[in-house]
């Protein structure tokens, strides 16, 4: 089942000084699926925030639709509203001189739900905050009051929580903390998390399916194990016995990339998805003579997709 669905969306602005139109998103769809953790990704100004807003019902839309559960929300904004919560920012959906209790208790109240301080303490115990359920949000660290944001979210209980930046300014072992989390919340509690980050560690960690965006436009909306699976099995590292005299211009149709040259041996990287293409780069070793000492498949991570993708648009984005 579709929980949020974005099509066809177009969203422009105008440049205050040239009054030069640019479409911050350029007609992407996607869907988010009940019970699954969706990551859009993309660089900074890809059209990600702006995205977010809309879904958020922050900023009307040029044209197309966004979909949550069924309501438009355009059309039903206070029916389709009440099946999302969002965490924008890190945190700063927090009073920071009101205690973590108090604040799930507002947050409930402004969206209609009444919340016992009983049940907002029940809430806190889950996510290790009981100590903490009254001490001022100011007075915690960065990664307990990213916790309480996210309490906040849950006690809404909403189908689809949005997380922006929810690893934002935290230590490796708050990250990893969160990470745990936010796999139980969607485990146990069965919901819908859409996940919008720079943190790749946190994609390749708990992300179901991933879309990826660049100067407006969704450049790939794939199931992440596929893309993982897909990249593993075309990057290699070269490792070349030469001299200082070898030029690895030979090989510039291969596009190798990190290069480094120690003891006599120089090491490369290169992308042979074809078997056509992984012979020819072997029969041009063997044409120039050269000793090789190893080729090994690398080990990819979720970074390296992301700018490998990037990278691909920004190239064709020239061209044309």
């Amino acid at each position: 089942m579709d929980l949020l669905k974005v099509e066809n969306l177009i969203k422009t602005y105008k440049k205050r000084k040239s009054g030069e139109v640019v479409r911050a998103v350029d007609g992407i769809s996607f869907r988010i699926e009940k019970g699954e953790i969706f990551a859009l990704l993309g660089p900074n100004g890809a059209g990600k925030t702006t995205t977010i807003k809309a879904i958020c019902g922050l900023i009307i839309p040029d044209s197309g639709t966004i979909k949550i559960n069924g309501y438009d929300v355009l059309k039903q904004r206070s029916k389709a509203l009440k099946h999302i919560s969002a965490v924008l920012e890190g945190n700063r959906n927090l009073y920071w001189r009101m205690t973590p209790v108090e604040n799930i208790i507002y947050f409930c109240g402004i969206r209609g739900k009444r919340m016992r301080k009983k049940e907002a303490l029940k809430i806190l115990e889950e996510f290790g905050l009981l100590e903490k359920a009254d001490q001022l949000v100011h007075q915690l660290s960065r990664g307990m009051q990213q916790k309480t944001a996210i309490a906040v979210a849950l006690a809404a209980d909403t189908d689809v929580i949005l997380l922006d930046e929810p690893t934002l300014g935290l230590d490796v072992t708050a990250a990893v903390e969160l990470r745990k989390l936010l796999r139980r919340i969607v485990k146990e509690k069965g919901k819908t998390i859409l996940l919008s980050t720079h943190d790749m560690n946190l994609v390749e960690e708990i992300a179901d399916r991933v879309a990826i965006m660049n100067h407006g436009k969704l450049i790939v909306c794939e199931e992440k194990s596929k893309l993982m699976r897909l990249f593993s099995a075309r990057s290699y590292r070269i490792k070349l016995v030469t001299n200082n005299s070898f030029d690895l211009e030979a090989f510039k149709e291969f596009e190798p990339r990190d290069p480094a040259i120690s003891n006599g041996v120089m090491e490369f990287s290169v992308d042979l998805s074809e078997p056509r293409k992984f012979f020819g780069f072997v029969e041009r070793l063997k044409s120039f003579g050269v000793e090789v000492e190893s080729i090994e498949q690398e080990t990819v991570n979720f970074e390296k997709i992301f700018m490998k993708l990037v990278e691909q648009t920004e190239e064709r984005s020239l061209v044309t």
